[in-house]
């Protein structure tokens, strides 16, 4: 399984959650798990996406999330699944 994490932070506004998975969806990226909450009107959400059947490649996902994330207004991140984890390893 070929994982990635995405996370997407910034003000709450309509349609972040929809506009992220209608291009997941779109591309072949199967959504894994999903976790989202608003603090005080900042919307903050974490994804674990499976790109094994994806038609683009990691670095086309990424850069498109990152505009995608500028034309709403949040900071969209994307990270493979072995980084994260080496990062995060006490």
């Amino acid at each position: 399984m070929n994982k990635i994490i995405i996370t997407v932070v910034g003000k709450d506004t309509v349609g972040i959650i929809a506009k992220v998975c209608t291009f997941l969806a779109e591309n072949g990226i199967n959504i894994l798990d999903i976790s989202q909450t608003i603090v005080s009107g900042y919307f903050n959400m974490m994804m674990i996406v499976d790109m094994s059947k994806s038609k683009v490649d990691f670095m086309e996902v990424s850069d498109t999330l990152d505009s995608l994330g500028e034309e709403i207004g949040v900071v969209i991140k994307c990270q493979r699944e072995e980084i994260f984890d080496s990062m995060h390893r006490i």
